[in-house]
């Protein structure tokens, strides 16, 4: 049968099977990226349990137990349904605004609203003098570091950064370690940078975000208790009293999904030897 099958398969046949293929594979795998970071993928992993027990009664001729999966199964699919309504509405406004399978443009656009709260928190602070340290996870862990600190897990915006730094406040000494956009952990204790050519005008805080971007590929924001001034850490070099254009220019350029994507993509020696190069 499945020789016949091929046998009379024709090439307009073979073209339309493939699409046919390829485009549940797409909408599948889209559709596993929309409910990714969300509490859904632990009920999907229940749900996937539930079929590995359906499976094995089956296999085993389990009577009793798969009678109950067979029950389970026949209402479970309005369970489903009510279980996933936020991701099903979520998904079904996507699809309306033409961004269902778009995924990294929402990367992009969540990425800009992150921008945006940093430099507004950091304009904030800057303008009054508060001191704060804002350090970014990129290629190379930094839990190390985010363990030395207070857990937090926490969106980001604005009020929450400015709040965080004021003075006096549990979390204001120390930095903050964004991962993923989301703020992992404040008050965590980094490496000082042993730089003897480091300016002596230069606090701990500067010192702290040179360290760190020493150690890895972390990029570091600092905000000068003493002179209000935004700098910037990167590969071990810092950028005093950056004006916000560049900033966000260079926030785009080292952090945005589009770059860590080529970057993740790049093979790992490459990396290396563009990073001697520089």
């Amino acid at each position: 049968m499945t020789m016949n099958y091929f046998e009379n398969l024709t090439w307009a046949e073979s073209i339309k099977d493939l699409v046919d293929v390829l485009a549940v594979t797409y909408i599948i795998y889209y559709l596993i990226l929309l409910v990714r970071g969300t509490r859904a993928i632990q009920l999907l992993k229940g749900i996937f349990v539930l079929v590995i027990i359906w499976a094995l009664s089956t296999w085993f001729d389990l009577y009793t137990l798969k009678w109950l999966m067979n029950q389970l199964f026949t209402f479970g699919v309005l369970a489903v349904f009510i279980i996933f309504q936020p991701e099903l509405r979520r998904g079904l406004e996507q699809l309306g605004r033409g961004k269902l399978f778009s995924r990294i443009s929402a990367d992009e656009e969540e990425f800009s609203r992150t921008v945006s709260h940093i430099i507004k928190a950091v304009n904030y602070l800057s303008r009054r003098k508060i001191g704060a340290l804002i350090v970014f996870e990129r290629e190379t862990g930094l839990n190390e570091y985010v363990e030395s600190g207070i857990p937090m897990q926490s969106m980001i915006s604005s009020e929450l950064l400015i709040n965080i730094f004021i003075p006096n406040t549990p979390l204001h000494d120390g930095a903050i370690i964004i991962q993923d956009n989301r703020i992992t952990a404040g008050a965590c204790y980094l490496p000082l940078s042993e730089n003897p050519f480091i300016s002596k005008e230069l606090g701990t805080r500067h010192r702290a975000a040179i360290g760190i971007s020493e150690v890895g590929d972390a990029l570091a924001i600092v905000v000068s208790e003493e002179t209000g001034q935004i700098s910037l850490a990167l590969d071990g070099q810092v950028v005093r009293d950056i004006n916000e254009e560049s900033l966000i220019s260079k926030l785009y350029a080292e952090l945005s999904p589009k770059t860590m994507e080529k970057t993740r993509k790049t093979p790992f020696w490459r990396r290396m030897g563009a990073n001697k190069h520089e």
